[in-house]
Formats: C-alpha cells, structure tokens, sequence
C-alpha cells in the first residue's frame, strides 16, 4: 500500500527557552548544518550557542507565535489536511527537528498498511542542511526501524513549472494592492563551504558569478543554481524587468562566508540607492516560520525603514492555498498511478 511522508523543518514546542533549547541542540548538533568535526561542533554549540541563543530565540519566537501554536506547525498541519482530501492515499506529517519526529510519522503510516512510502520534503531547493538532511534521517530511521517499508523520494522541485505557475500567482496576488518599485527574493543562506561539499564534480562549483550559467551535473544539488533558477523562472512568468528584482541570502551565521549578497545589506543598499517601495518574497520555504515573519517581516521592515525606504511589504509563503495544494496532490497521485515524479 501507498502512502506520502511530508517533513518539513520543525520548531520548538513553546516560545520558551526551556523548550527552544533542545529544538536548537538537535538543529545544531546536525552535522549537515554545521559540518564541523563532532568535538568542534559540540564546543561551538553546547559551550557556547546554546549559553545565549535560547533566550534570545525564544523572544523572537513568541513575537510570531499563534494561538494555535507555532505557525510552520500550524500551516504545514493545515497544508497536510487539505493534501488528504485530494488523495486516496495516506498522508502523515514529520519535522526533521522537535517532538514531531519523522518516526513517529513512519509509524503512523505503517500502522495504516503502508510499506510504499513516497517522502516529500518541503523544501523546492536541494541543500545538504535542509533537502539532504531530511532525506538521510528519513532512510536511517527506515532502515533500523521499518525496514519493510520502501522509500521513493520527491526531487527538489525548484524549476518544475506546475510549482513555478504556483508560486508566481500567489506573488501576483500579494503584490495586487502594492506598488512597488523593486522585488527581493531572499533566499536561506547557507555557508560557502556547502555548495563545493555538494559538488560532485570536485571543480565545478566556483561561487564566482558565471559557474551557475554553465550547465553541469552539479547543478542536481547546487542551492545557489538552484535558488537563482527560481528567481529567473518567476521575474519570465511574471515578466518584471531585469532592474526590478534582485536575490538575497539571509539567516547567515558568524565565522565563514555565506552566500552573497545578504539580505540585511541590501536592505540597506537598496534604500540609499532611492528604492522606498520594496516588495520581499522568500522562497526557499513554502510554509511561513521564524524565519520569514519575524526575520523578514518584522525586523527586515525596521532595517529598510531605518535605512530610507518608506513602504515595505513581505509576501506570504505558499502555505495551505488551494493552489499549492493542488500541485503537490497532482503530483503524488500521479506518482501512485503512474510511478511517475515532477520534474
């Protein structure tokens, strides 16, 4: 019997420093988000993030948090809930971090009769730190504890057009009562150092500006290919013109370089250089979190404001919509009819 498995990234059962704790402990104790040795990994997170971080996390944490709870939990339940009354097919919901466990999501699934799994990670990009991640815990937790059960795994689904048409309307709506004078796609950043990790050729990937443009085999599991894909596909389906839109990376930690150019500084650039209405989109997540509305929303308002702009907007993820939801049910019914995956 079939079955979807949809995992996202997870958040800490309360705004609290009690709980954001541990949710910070097993996110950065991820050897895919910071690749450092074990030891030094350990030193950096549990001797010295995790003396400060919690209680500063927790603040931010509880400006976005709803009444329901924590709002990526909230959407991606609200998200998983419209997939089922779209499929015949089971349909569970794990976070790769929290109490919300991708095991107990196998189980669910298991105890309804299904050992043809098809995981859905909720995430268009690959990145070792978000894609990867979840596609290596899901077949360990496979492997030791179901290891009846079949895996198939959904492609990061960046440039499928079914999600570009998606994702490009629901920016048309958002931007219906705004007039904007220039649109920002702020991406997750991530270090460097991963994008040459997850390069298979070893010579490719050279962050230098013109890598990307050239087609290569790594481009399958290059983030920043695949961020600027995205980027291209919507500025043709939406036809903004060239000067209208640029990309960001936001969310960088301190130490190594990250992708550029970051977001908090083209705020910035962006308002001295005579922009006062801009438009932000994030698309690197389909379910608004901290990230997006407490990060983007709230803190990237304060920091165009202070820097001249004058109108600020931030555009909602894809969420629950009809729309979205549509796309990703065609998608796994056609996978259960046909064996068939986007591309």
């Amino acid at each position: 019997m079939k079955g979807v498995l949809l995992v996202n990234l997870g958040s800490p059962d309360n705004p609290t420093a009690k709980d954001v704790k541990p949710y910070l402990d097993e996110f950065l104790m991820d050897e895919r988000v910071i690749d450092a040795p074990k030891w030094l990994r350990t030193l950096l997170v549990r001797g010295i993030i995790l003396q400060t971080r919690p209680k500063k996390s927790a603040k931010a944490y509880a400006k976005i948090w709803w009444d329901e709870g924590s709002p990526l939990i909230v959407l991606s339940e609200r998200f998983t809930k419209k997939l089922r009354e779209h499929t015949k097919m089971p349909v569970a919901l794990g976070m790769r971090y929290g109490t919300m466990t991708i095991k107990n999501a196998l189980q669910e699934l298991k105890d309804k009769g299904v050992d043809d799994v098809l995981l859905v990670p909720l995430y268009p990009h690959y990145a070792m730190s978000s894609y990867e991640t979840v596609v290596v815990k899901v077949l360990e937790d496979q492997q030791k504890l179901f290891p009846e059960m079949k895996v198939t795994t959904m492609p990061a689904f960046y440039k499928n057009p079914d999600y570009i048409k998606a994702l490009s309307e629901s920016i048309k709506e958002g931007l219906k009562d705004f007039d904007y004078d220039h649109i920002l796609f702020s991406y997750h950043g991530i270090p460097e150092r991963h994008i040459r990790k997850s390069d298979p050729t070893r010579f490719h990937c050279k962050i230098d500006g013109s890598c990307c443009n050239i087609n290569s085999v790594a481009h399958n599991t290059c983030y920043r290919h695949q961020v600027y894909d995205t980027t291209e596909s919507v500025k043709a389906y939406l036809g903004l013109a060239e000067e209208q839109v640029s990309t960001s990376f936001q969310s960088r930690l301190a130490g190594d370089p990250w992708l550029k150019p970051y977001t908090d500084y083209e705020f910035e650039r962006l308002a001295k250089e005579g922009k006062k209405r801009l438009a932000v989109i994030t698309p690197a997540f389909v379910s608004d979190c901290l990230e997006t509305l407490e990060e983007i929303a709230m803190e990237g308002k304060e920091q165009f404001e202070e820097a001249g702009g004058e109108h600020y907007k931030h555009i909602a993820c894809l969420n629950d919509s009809d729309a979205w939801v549509q796309v990703m049910a065609n998608w796994v019914n056609t996978w259960e009819e046909k064996e068939v995956l986007p591309v």
